[in-house]
């Protein structure tokens, strides 16, 4: 009997390990996975619907019109890297593809500022448009794959005196929308080109000047990163750190100190003394400071759970990112 509970014991130990990575001073251990989802490395278990049903799971942590962050429990990581690659490279974003330049006397020379306008943000929803054709020209475009804006500008000298220029910044407000065709009525914005404003373009001073025009056609982020729907897509695994000792006193202020704000609380241990205890460790950045005291390192567990991922997509404004992860899905 006693040769069975030691033989669960040890079972239930070496599956621990093997569901965490274990983060030491100089190396990261536990490091092996497998290609199924929820199955631990060196046992013999086929993949079953039912089981994976229970165990896979998405859940939503916060999310607003352009942010969201979800976890992703029990997937293997190469599932979710597929899905952060898919949002980079496949998901369509409309970008501004040809730029017309009529004058430019700024400082700044026209293929840098044809970059620029090239990887500014587009509100419009790829989803309305078509793919153009391969011998697409901004003459041949139609209002279902093209987007027109022009910019038409100079600064000059200002007789307020609260400012001595007029016109010395150009933002992403200053364009205008040109449309084409009936776009105006299936388009659904007033201002398909940046959500953002205050995105500063370039800079004038007096007798600097900008008149162009500017074309925007659907793509995909294989192609070009423009067509990026995403500002960042990334993902860490969820942080594990477990006190082993009791820390109290002026050691728990130390022990505080070497996490993220908001990991570890000081509350009132034995005596009336300030004990640590952690309260979030999903907000670690996993540092591994523990390490610099001699007093505290054998105090603290620090791992990393292996199939507990935490996801944050930022959406660059044309679509929502739940839709993106929906498509990218």
């Amino acid at each position: 009997l006693l040769q069975e509970i030691k033989r669960i014991i040890m079972e239930q130990i070496e599956n621990k390990f093997k569901s965490k990575i274990s983060l030491k001073e100089f190396e990261v251990t536990n490091t092996s996975s497998s290609n199924i989802a929820g199955n631990i490395p060196g046992q013999l278990k086929g993949f079953d619907v039912k089981e994976a049903e229970d165990k896979l799971k998405l859940s939503v942590i916060k999310m607003d019109a352009l942010d969201m962050e979800f976890d992703m429990i029990g997937y293997d990581a190469g599932l979710v890297n597929a899905l952060r690659r898919i949002l980079v490279s496949d998901i369509p974003c409309m970008g501004i593809e040809k730029v017309y330049m009529y004058q430019n006397t700024s400082i700044m020379q026209d293929e840098v500022m044809a970059h620029r306008l090239g990887l500014l943000p587009l509100t419009a929803d790829p989803r309305l448009f078509s793919y153009p054709p391969s011998d697409w020209t901004p003459e041949t475009g139609t209002e279902k794959d093209t987007l027109e804006f022009s910019l038409s500008i100079k600064c000059t000298r200002s007789l307020d005196p609260s400012k001595p220029y007029n016109n010395e910044k150009v933002f992403t407000k200053h364009f205008q929308w040109v449309p084409r065709g009936d776009q105006e009525n299936w388009i659904g914005t007033t201002n398909p080109f940046s959500g953002a404003p205050d995105i500063l373009v370039n800079k004038l001073r007096p007798g600097h000047e900008m008149d162009l025009k500017v074309f925007a056609i659907k793509g995909t982020g294989r192609d070009h990163a423009k067509f990026s729907p995403v500002a960042t897509a990334f993902y860490r695994m969820l942080p594990s750190i477990t006190i082993t000792k009791p820390v109290v006193g002026e050691a728990a202020v130390r022990l505080q100190n070497c996490f993220s704000p908001g990991v570890i609380e000081l509350q009132e241990g034995p005596g009336g003394s300030k004990q640590a205890v952690v309260v979030n460790e999903r907000i670690d950045s996993c540092s591994r400071n523990i390490y610099r005291y001699e007093d505290l390192r054998e105090c603290v567990t620090l791992e990393k759970v292996k199939d507990h991922f935490i996801f944050t997509v930022e959406s660059v404004g044309s679509n929502r990112p739940d839709d993106l992860v929906s498509m990218a899905w």
